[in-house]
């Protein structure tokens, strides 16, 4: 029952912290950041999300800066949206399943290459 509840304070987080990243947060820092996933512990104090940004390796690193100082602003803004009685405190992470996918797809499409 608990984790079910986490789930769903996940998916509501994913929600709004995708709408605040996109049109509150003013921080030239922050690219474009796409959340992948949010997950949550199942006493709702703790909550890992993971981000997906658009751009170099530089961009990536202030981006992750950039919300690292905005995460008080965030956690605030998710209060107000989501009523929860304590607010999970926020971990920002970047998502690699996109680069490790793209990598094993351009392995197999060498092995296959090397077949022909």
């Amino acid at each position: 029952m608990n984790q079910m509840r986490a789930n769903r304070v996940a998916e509501q987080m994913k929600k709004e912290l995708g709408d605040i990243i996109s049109r509150k947060i003013k921080d030239p820092r922050v690219g474009f950041v796409t959340i992948t996933d949010v997950e949550v512990t199942g006493d709702l104090q703790q909550a890992k999300i993971f981000i997906s940004v658009l751009g170099e390796e530089k961009q990536k690193q202030e981006s992750l800066v950039g919300l690292a100082k905005a995460k008080g602003f965030i956690r605030s803004e998710i209060g107000s949206r989501i009523r929860l009685r304590k607010v999970p405190e926020l971990f920002f992470e970047f998502d690699e399943t996109i680069e490790k996918g793209n990598r094993i797809e351009d392995l197999l499409r060498d092995l296959h290459d090397k077949d022909q």
